[in-house]
């Protein structure tokens, strides 16, 4: 246990300057799946379900070009004055206008037919309820810097003078199948949001600091992560007389053939060989380049080195 835990404080030693990917719990597809059912139960009282959620990223010109005809278009005011756009097929719009109307949703296809400032207002609270439940489940993940505070904020009759209203930008686009009604309608709704976040990041939500047990964990951690870990970077090694040695002084020239200059060995305590690197500059410091697999063989070759500086 004890070889384990030294393993372990030494490769968090040795990645620490590495970047941490975080592995998402929550995509924007499985959020916006249960936003939509969610949205649909609280404020149409109708099962809906989401069968397909396509994501894709467009220029403000091929959005424009990928737009339905009458569908209902209803831009969304977002973060920093940010805009995206919530399109509903005919058939969506229609069936949210019957649950709304008549409290049924009729299994008639409805006829085509350009969409009206009544019907977008019987849309609102459906938009922003599922826009509301969509950053809900984003609200811990880094999408929720461009997906969180978009509402609904007017409609649009027709497609063309969204070119004029929407900002030149590259925007993520979902388009999503959907059931309403169990097979009563079927169609899908687009939502375009600005691929570059305007809002603000996750708060990310930690145990607390107060507890005893996080306090000395943290204490631990620290000392543990500040103890010294020596290593020696060596170009070349050679052999030489020992009456060589003994009569070096200050200013001698010992040369090194040109194949020691490119790349340098790195040896820990007790002459552990850890791994092999490229010499180079960063910052304008000389140094030198490791592989994730040095990084992660000098964790490992390291463990002897702490267990003696732990005795």
């Amino acid at each position: 246990m004890t070889e384990q835990i030294e393993q372990n404080v030494l490769k968090r030693k040795a990645e620490a300057g590495k970047p941490r990917l975080r592995i998402s719990a929550m995509s924007p597809a499985k959020a916006l799946r249960v936003g939509l059912a969610k949205a649909a139960q609280d404020v149409l009282r109708l099962p809906l379900v989401v069968e397909a959620v396509a994501e894709t990223r467009l220029s403000l010109a091929e959005l424009i070009d990928m737009l339905e005809d009458r569908a209902l278009f209803a831009v969304l005011n977002g973060p920093d004055e940010g805009l995206g756009l919530a399109a509903l097929s005919a058939q969506v719009m229609t069936g949210v206008v019957e649950m709304q109307t008549t409290g049924r949703i009729s299994s008639t296809v409805a006829p085509p037919r350009r969409p009206t400032r009544t019907d977008a207002m019987m849309a609102v609270e459906f938009i922003d309820k599922m826009m509301i439940e969509f950053e809900t489940s984003l609200a811990d993940e880094l999408d929720i810097t461009w997906a969180g505070g978009f509402r609904y904020g007017s409609f649009i009759n027709d497609a063309r003078p969204l070119g004029l209203i929407l900002e030149d930008l590259v925007y993520r686009a979902f388009r999503i199948g959907v059931d309403m009604g169990m097979g009563a309608k079927r169609g899908h709704i687009l939502l375009v949001l600005p691929a570059s976040g305007r809002g603000n990041p996750p708060e990310r939500r930690g145990p607390d600091i107060a507890d005893p047990g996080v306090i000395w964990a943290k204490n631990l951690e620290q000392a543990v992560m500040t103890t010294p870990a020596q290593l020696e970077a060596i170009l070349h090694r050679l052999t030489i007389p020992l009456a060589a040695v003994m009569g070096l002084k200050v200013g001698d020239v010992i040369p090194l053939p040109m194949a020691a200059l490119g790349g340098v060995e790195l040896d820990g305590v007790g002459g552990h060989k850890l791994a092999i690197g490229q010499l180079g500059q960063a910052r304008g410091f000389r140094a030198v380049r490791l592989t994730l697999e040095d990084a992660e063989a000098m964790a490992a070759a390291m463990t002897p080195a702490l267990a003696d500086a732990g005795d």
